[in-house]
């Protein structure tokens, strides 16, 4: 039987993308210390490993396809197929950022006055290459970890990745500028995606991928409704394309359902009560495939 070689990243995204693949369809399951986390696919063998590293071993072949951040494939300067963009991160769907930062009262106002200073960050390639577009030469040291904590006593700032800011703040530092915005990539290695078979199954694992992520903060909303109400209420519905409506078994009366935005039921409902529609229901959906 093909397989299919999948690298996920383990980690600080590990949760989110394991629910993720659950609403697409994929049940994934692993241990605390396992490697090897198990599939409800038998076409598929998946790896947890480090979102930093899971580029590289898709480019040398080791890994047919993987789930990775943008950043770090720019950091590792990988040749891999990106075959799609997933907007997710680990505290919600959002890109996440990677920023130069210093201590509030730090004089640093832009890169220009980094020039002969000492910068901590895990994306050493990523903030070298940026130095270098900007023409500054300063020393840019690996970070093990805890990056945030060391400025202002051992480096002057650092680079680091945020979703919202906060853990900057908390540690008295300030953002002077934004280096890369970054989501997470389906990739495949070019030869896997030369492969018919292998090529196909990772289309399929995009596109319900992407329909996990259509689906996000949407929901369908379900009524009934008489014949003589059903133009007001259906005229209060947004929908994708337009409301589904179908007769009830009782005579003069319908049924009614459309997909729309999360944010606007707490507004839209008390309306469309107001214009005849009973028995509403909300439900939360996994997939919306076009």
């Amino acid at each position: 039987m093909s397989k299919l070689i999948l690298g996920l990243p383990k980690g600080s995204l590990q949760e989110t993308t394991f629910e993720m693949l659950r609403k697409a369809g994929w049940k994934i399951s692993s241990g605390s210390r396992s490697y090897v986390p198990r599939v409800d696919d038998p076409e598929i063998e998946a790896r947890l490993i480090r979102a930093q590293e899971i580029s590289r071993y898709v480019e040398n072949g080791h890994l047919d396809a993987g789930m990775t951040g943008h950043d770090w494939i720019v950091e590792n300067g990988s040749d891999v197929v990106e075959v799609t963009e997933l907007i997710y991160s680990k505290q919600g769907m959002n890109p996440v950022r990677w920023v130069l930062a210093v201590p509030n009262d730090s004089p640093i106002q832009s890169v220009q006055d980094l020039a002969g200073k000492r910068i901590a960050t895990e994306a050493v390639g990523i903030t070298r290459r940026y130095l270098q577009q900007h023409g500054v030469e300063a020393e840019v040291e690996f970070s093990w970890g805890a990056t945030e904590v060391k400025a202002p006593e051992l480096v002057d700032a650092i680079v680091e990745i945020t979703e919202t800011g906060s853990s900057l703040r908390a540690n008295n530092l300030r953002i002077v500028e934004d280096i890369l915005t970054s989501t997470t990539r389906l990739i495949a290695s070019k030869e896997a995606w030369a492969d018919e078979w292998k090529r196909r199954k990772i289309e399929k694992l995009a596109m319900m991928l992407q329909g996990v992520l259509a689906a996000d903060r949407k929901v369908l909303i379900k009524l009934n409704v008489r014949a003589g109400d059903l133009d007001a209420v259906a005229n209060q519905l947004p929908s994708m394309h337009a409301p589904t409506i179908n007769n009830l078994r009782t005579e003069g009366w319908y049924s009614v359902e459309s997909v729309l935005d999360e944010s606007v039921v707490r507004e839209i409902i008390p309306e469309l009560k107001a214009a005849g529609a009973v028995d509403i229901i909300e439900l939360s959906l996994n997939k919306v495939v076009p």
